[in-house]
């Protein structure tokens, strides 16, 4: 078994200066937590890969392709591989797991 916990994951990526950590990586999937602060600017790019992001905290505005919507804790997104996406108007700091199938290159 792996088992982990957010607030040491959190502390850990917040300590190699990164808004991504990927912590488990397996055959068919990768985990990571996803960090933007309030008022930051989401800098990523379309992946090749599947993704579902689930907010465990902060309150933000989600586009995927086309469309918008205001994601908070609890939230549960699906991102197509290849579909631009963004956070954005990020009101509370904002701390994500983000589960890429395939596992991210």
């Amino acid at each position: 078994m792996k088992a982990f916990r957010l607030d040491e994951l959190d502390a850990e990526r917040a300590a190699n200066d990164g808004a991504y950590l990927q912590f488990l990586r397996e055959r068919n999937m990768s985990v990571g937590l996803y960090a933007l602060d309030a008022g930051q600017a989401d800098p990523q790019q379309p992946h090749q890969q599947d993704e579902v992001y689930l907010v465990v905290s902060g309150r933000a505005s989600l586009t995927v392709g086309m469309e918008t919507t205001t994601v908070g804790r609890g939230s549960v997104v699906y991102v197509p591989a290849g579909v631009p996406h963004k956070f954005h108007h990020i009101s509370e700091d904002l701390r994500v797991l983000v589960v890429f199938s395939p596992p991210e290159g």
